[in-house]
């Protein structure tokens, strides 16, 4: 090649990496998709804040179910779905019990634990709810709970995460809600939760048993939190979209990277013009087939939240990427 045409061969080069990969580069299991959307609510039903895991060629999702019933009462589940192939799925399979006093939901993720699986979530409490009072907001009795498995589809009763230590009780902990868990990277043994309260706040644990606090920082709410690196990143929910933070220690947070509304696709959405939010990101990209980094999020719409579309007309989305900044989803059109 002549010396005079390298820097425009360079800058093609340039180019084309910014550009991210072709959608035929893409892995076939996601260009297969028909849609964004996994699971599609309606008037009576919404899918919300996802957790996802894969294991063993299976994507296994958990997610707050909500439904109003004929009489117009509304109550909220935890509930599961799986699929080999994340466009069908499994009926949703709820796995807490039908309780207003209660309504656990907002799971955060399912870590292994010794030989078993553990999964976090909440309750969110809103007795003698009915659909003529939406949106109505969860109680101050809001608190954080695990749950245990042998085999990621039957489920233990929850039990209440004192993640403020063994001498604070139950009414004392204050509301708290989206949790998520983390093993430490650098001690084996210790576990992170994470969970909204004065921002997002953190307790560690050798037990999963005895919490002791840790401290708070600035943060919006459904957090997830991966090690990348030397840092780690924190996946969290303002107003709309999904903000990153990194962090070298877990306690000083930096806003990383543009917010993600998913550009062109959110405004054409109808399920999800009222809000993008609650992200669960699966780092996938030494997965054979996969290579991405996969988010799991919801959508409501085409109203917003405050405007009624909190308890129904919520959906569970996915788009993926392999940088953290630049995402695709199914059904996207060229820029």
């Amino acid at each position: 090649m002549p010396f005079k045409f390298l820097p425009l061969a360079l800058c093609v080069l340039l180019i084309g990496a910014l550009a991210g990969p072709p959608a035929a580069a893409q892995p076939a299991l996601l260009r297969a998709l028909p849609s964004p959307v996994l699971l599609r609510g309606n008037a009576q039903t919404a899918y919300r804040d996802p957790a996802a895991l894969y294991h063993r060629g299976t994507f296994y999702l958990y997610f707050t179910l909500v439904e109003t019933e004929t009489d117009g009462r509304v109550f909220s589940y935890m509930a599961y779905a799986k699929s080999r192939d994340l466009k069908t799925w499994t009926p949703a399979q709820k796995i807490t019990e039908r309780n207003q006093n209660l309504d656990f939901s907002s799971p955060g993720n399912v870590i292994r634990y010794r030989n078993e699986w553990v999964l976090c979530l909440q309750t969110y409490p809103r007795p003698n709810y009915t659909a003529a009072q939406m949106p109505r907001f969860g109680t101050g009795d809001a608190r954080l709970f695990l749950m245990r498995s042998p085999d990621l589809e039957h489920w233990s009763a929850p039990a209440l995460m004192r993640v403020k230590g063994p001498g604070v009780d139950e009414k004392s902990l204050g509301r708290m809600i989206d949790p998520y868990l983390l093993a430490d990277p650098h001690e084996k043994g210790k576990y992170w939760v994470f969970y909204k309260q004065n921002g997002v706040s953190r307790s560690y644990s050798n037990d999963l048993v005895n919490w002791t606090f840790a401290g708070s920082a600035e943060s919006g709410e459904n957090v997830c939190v991966l090690r990348e690196k030397d840092d780690y990143v924190l996946f969290n929910s303002p107003k709309n979209g999904i903000n990153i933070k990194r962090s070298p220690d877990l306690q000083h947070w930096t806003d990383w990277g543009p917010l993600i509304t998913l550009g062109q696709g959110q405004p054409g959405w109808e399920w999800a013009q009222g809000r993008l939010t609650a992200a669960a990101v699966l780092d996938l990209r030494q997965v054979r087939g996969i290579g991405q980094y996969l988010l799991f999020f919801h959508g409501s719409g085409p109203l917003t939240e405050e405007q009624g579309d909190f308890d129904k007309n919520a959906s569970i989305g996915l788009a993926w990427s392999t940088d953290l900044r630049t995402w695709h989803w199914p059904g996207q059109s060229a820029p």
